[in-house]
C-alpha cells in the first residue's frame, strides 16, 4: 500500500476522480477547463511530453491530441489503470507508474513535461525536490507547463490550517464520507515565481476564475 498520503487518497477516489471535469453544473469551471485545454493542446504541439501525475487522463488526451508522444505517469496504480482505460485508443500514448519526487534513470528523452493538478499537493519542501528531479533527469531548456486550482470559496475544499512551513493543508472527504487533511497550497504569481525562479527560466502566468497555467523552461 502506498506510504504517500495524498497518493493513498486519490488511489481510494479513482473511479470518480474525473467526475469533476465533466461536471455539467459548473458551467464556470467548465469554460475555463475548455480555454485551458486548447492552450495546452497548442502549447505541446509536436512535443515529446512527460506527463507527471496523470490520474485518471484527462489532461493525457488533451496532451494527444497534438504532442508527437506521451508518457503518462502516476504514482497510483489505481489512477494509472483508469487511465488506460481511458486511453485505450490512443496510440501515440504510453503509461507508467512513477513518483514524481523520485525520477528513474531510464525515463527517456522529453523535450516538454506536463503536470496538472500535482503541484499544490506538494508541500514546500517537495516543490524543491520536484523541479531539482525535473533538471537532473530531464535536462535544461525543457519546456514545464503547470496548471492548477485557485481558491475559490464555497467550492474548494475548506482549508483546516496553515502549518510553520507555510504549507495550507485541506480537508478532502473520500466516497465513503471519511475525511482526509492533505497539502493544498493557492500560490500567488509572486510565491510561484520565487519557489521556481532558481530552477526555471522565462516564467509565464496565466489565471483564470478557477484555475492558473505556468509556462517556463528548466535552467
Amino acid at each position: 500500500m502506498n506510504t504517500n498520503p495524498v497518493a493513498s487518497f486519490f488511489s481510494t477516489i479513482a473511479e470518480h476522480y474525473d467526475s469533476q471535469f465533466h461536471d455539467e453544473s459548473d458551467e464556470d469551471r467548465q469554460d475555463d477547463l475548455d480555454d485551458v485545454a486548447e492552450q495546452v493542446a497548442e502549447l505541446m504541439r509536436g512535443h515529446t511530453v512527460l506527463e507527471l501525475g496523470c490520474g485518471t487522463g484527462y489532461w493525457t488526451d488533451v496532451l494527444a491530441e497534438s504532442a508527437e508522444s506521451v508518457l503518462a505517469t502516476d504514482i497510483s496504480e489505481e489512477m494509472l489503470a483508469v487511465a488506460r482505460g481511458h486511453g485505450e485508443g490512443l496510440e501515440n500514448v504510453q503509461y507508467r507508474v512513477v513518483d514524481a519526487l523520485n525520477l528513474p534513470t531510464d525515463l527517456g528523452k522529453f523535450t516538454a513535461v506536463f503536470a496538472g493538478f500535482l503541484w499544490s499537493h506538494l508541500k514546500r519542501e517537495d516543490q524543491d525536490a520536484f523541479l531539482a528531479g525535473l533538471r537532473a533527469r530531464i535536462g535544461s531548456n525543457t519546456l514545464l507547463v503547470l496548471i492548477d486550482d485557485e481558491y475559490v470559496e464555497g467550492v474548494s475544499p475548506t482549508v483546516a490550517r496553515t502549518d510553520a512551513q507555510g504549507n495550507t493543508w485541506a480537508n478532502f472527504t473520500d466516497v465513503e464520507g471519511n475525511r482526509h487533511e492533505l497539502p493544498k497550497n493557492y500560490p500567488t504569481d509572486s510565491a510561484l515565481r520565487k519557489r521556481l525562479g532558481t530552477a526555471v527560466r522565462e516564467i509565464k502566468i496565466g489565471r483564470w476564475d478557477s484555475c492558473w497555467a505556468l509556462t517556463c523552461r528548466l535552467k
